[in-house]
């Protein structure tokens, strides 16, 4: 009796696998291999010796050189051979994608939920506005930006690289679009009742409520500043090394022809990633609790 069971459960299990579901689970896993794998390589280089990278290519296998490697990057440092300080990159990063994160999320959050909750006469129009401004590239405003940030005397000011990211349309939008599909309107009204502020209600009740999408963002935001190299390099004129971000430092070392040791530059890149992946693993669980407890009905 306890063999045809067990028969019947192996057919309903083959059953089940249909040819949809391999295809798709294929596709899934070339995806992540496609984007796991230059990160794994990247940490494998960041580990081996240049000459070893230089003569045999591609490996998969780590070496034993990732000291030896930020040895390297110290000494180049010491000799005045490249602008390099990891820990003065790290500071100076942290400071304006920390901040920027922040501001970012924040007001971009506020901006819309004054869209979603509130209604008044220019609410078509000022999103509308905002959509437009979103399809303007940086660098079509960037010279007039540095033009007037030189003028006013906020070259070689991180005060340019902070402030900015309270507009951010971009990241306006997707919350807009998330708190349309998931935030209710009657949660608001029920809070007005009980005499919640507007301010209270934004903070104690929407923001938990929108944790998920607030988390996405801030990973977005947090990454998309921290490899920012574009407009730090443009505001930041004198190149003084107590104030580069790492991205600037880390471009000292690459576009230096006469540094060879590829090892040391692999070490320099994974070096700079690391924050990158912390932020990462710390908000990624806030975006799988969002998902479960989106699953449950009461």
């Amino acid at each position: 009796m306890s063999v045809s069971m067990s028969n019947e459960k192996t057919k309903k299990v083959g059953s089940s696998l249909r040819p949809k579901d391999i295809i798709i689970t294929a596709v899934i896993v070339l995806i992540c291999v496609v984007s796991i794998l230059p990160l794994y390589i990247l940490v494998v280089n960041s580990t081996r010796a240049g000459q070893d990278i230089t003569s045999n290519g591609v490996s998969l296998i780590p070496g034993l050189n990732l000291f030896k490697n930020i040895a390297t990057l110290q000494d180049w440092t010491s000799t005045g051979k490249v602008e390099y300080n990891a820990l003065t990159g790290y500071l100076n990063s942290g400071i304006i994608a920390l901040s920027t994160t922040f501001l970012t999320v924040l007001f971009s959050g506020m901006t819309a939920y004054g869209i979603v909750v509130y209604d008044f006469k220019l609410k078509n129009a000022a999103y509308t506005f905002i959509l437009a401004v979103m399809m303007i590239p940086v660098q079509v405003t960037s010279v007039g930006f540095y033009q007037f940030m030189a003028k006013i005397g906020l070259t070689d000011s991180y005060v340019p690289l902070i402030l900015p990211a309270i507009a951010a349309p971009a990241i306006v939008f997707f919350m807009r679009q998330s708190m349309k599909s998931t935030f209710p309107l009657e949660i608001v009204e029920a809070a007005r009742i009980d005499g919640c502020g507007e301010y209270r209600t934004f903070f104690t009740i929407a923001i938990p409520m929108m944790k998920p999408a607030f988390a996405v963002q801030a990973i977005f935001a947090f990454v998309s500043n921290w490899n920012n190299y574009y407009m730090p390099s443009m505001i930041l004129i004198s190149r003084n090394k107590s104030q580069m971000t790492l991205p600037m430092m880390v471009n000292t070392i690459l576009s230096n022809d006469k540094l060879a040791d590829f090892g040391a530059k692999y070490a320099a890149i994974m070096l700079s990633i690391v924050p990158v992946v912390i932020v990462y693993l710390i908000f990624s669980k806030f975006i799988v609790e969002g998902v479960a407890l989106g699953g449950v009905k009461e």
